[in-house]
């Protein structure tokens, strides 16, 4: 018996085809994306080694203009502080300039008041308190040279250590105290201060030196190397002398030795050494302020400046303290 064929359904071979050609060109895009992928990458790797370097670039100039930036700005903060000093220094040598001005006219008041005082005085002398005054003449085994009464116990130097002192007049300065100490061939007691009150021998702070030969070289040779700050104005050291060593059981001078007044009203400085210094009992003041003067200025510029203020000032506290005042010869002269 002879076999029949089926027959062959040609919609289910067109679907066949159509699968397979899907599957076809699914596969071949596969393999086409494929084989470009790593030409993109390769691409994009290059693009950001580009970008780093670029930004590295760009942060190293930013670095370079940061430092130069903080260059400048120390170099502008160092500017100011030069400037801020200079601007301080100008203060202090207007408020020097300004001191000096008003010292004048203080001088001037000053010489009017003790010229008054003075006709006062004359004018109210009764016989009695002529007599009294002729008779209160002190003893003549009490003055030594210059007319300095050497009559105290105890003695204080005190000395400018400004740099114009010790620049041209400290070799002279050391054989004032040498002379004075040889015109006391003893004493009780020895003190030696700046003007700005700073004791030389600080374990003897607030207490007497002993006067002995040793002692006195010491201060001669504690001389040589004392380079103490000074403001140029002996007020500081006279009130602590005073303050500090009075005694009413003692007899004390004070020496002071300077060239200049530099800052301060000669007025105010004689009206507080007033009140420091009182009248004891006797109507005699508390300590005696002599005092040598240095024409350093007068030396150096050919003028006087403030050393005439230091003259009027020490000169009035002198007359009003019992002491004497001096003034040394210029090397000029010599």
């Amino acid at each position: 018996m002879r076999r029949r064929r089926r027959p062959i359904d040609t919609l289910s071979l067109s679907f066949l085809d159509a699968i397979s050609c899907g599957f076809g060109a699914v596969i071949l895009l596969l393999v086409i994306s494929k084989m470009f992928e790593p030409i993109r990458l390769e691409e994009s790797q290059q693009e950001l080694d580009g970008l780093i370097v670029k930004y590295q670039d760009e942060l190293n100039d930013i670095l370079g203009e940061t430092d130069r930036i903080q260059r400048e700005q120390e170099t502008t903060e160092e500017k100011v502080r030069l400037d801020k000093g200079q601007i301080a220094t100008l203060e202090r040598e207007l408020a020097r300039i300004r001191g000096q001005y008003r010292s004048q006219q203080d001088d001037a008041q000053i010489a009017a008041e003790l010229a008054g005082q003075l006709n006062e005085a004359k004018q109210s002398l009764t016989e009695e308190m002529r007599r009294l005054l002729a008779n209160n003449r002190p003893d003549p085994k009490d003055y030594k040279v210059g007319g300095i009464p050497v009559d105290s116990e105890y003695i204080i130097f005190i000395v400018d250590t400004s740099g114009s002192m010790r620049q041209y007049e400290w070799d002279r300065v050391q054989q004032q105290i040498q002379d004075t100490l040889d015109v006391y061939p003893t004493v009780k007691g020895l003190q030696i201060l700046n003007d700005e009150g700073e004791h030389m021998f600080k374990s003897y702070r607030g207490e007497w030196i002993p006067d002995t030969p040793a002692r006195r070289q010491a201060i001669i040779d504690g001389m040589r190397n004392w380079n103490a700050f000074s403001n140029s104005s002996p007020r500081e050291g006279i009130l602590a002398a005073i303050d500090t060593y009075y005694d009413p059981n003692k007899k004390i001078s004070l020496y002071v030795y300077s060239d200049d007044f530099a800052q301060g009203s000669i007025n105010a400085v004689v009206r507080e050494v007033d009140r420091r210094n009182r009248l004891d009992a006797s109507g005699a003041r508390r300590v005696r302020i002599h005092a040598v003067a240095f024409p350093v200025y007068y030396d150096v510029t050919g003028t006087l400046l403030t050393a005439a203020n230091f003259a009027v000032l020490m000169r009035t506290l002198c007359q009003r303290n019992g002491g004497t005042f001096i003034t040394l010869p210029s090397r000029r002269s010599r």
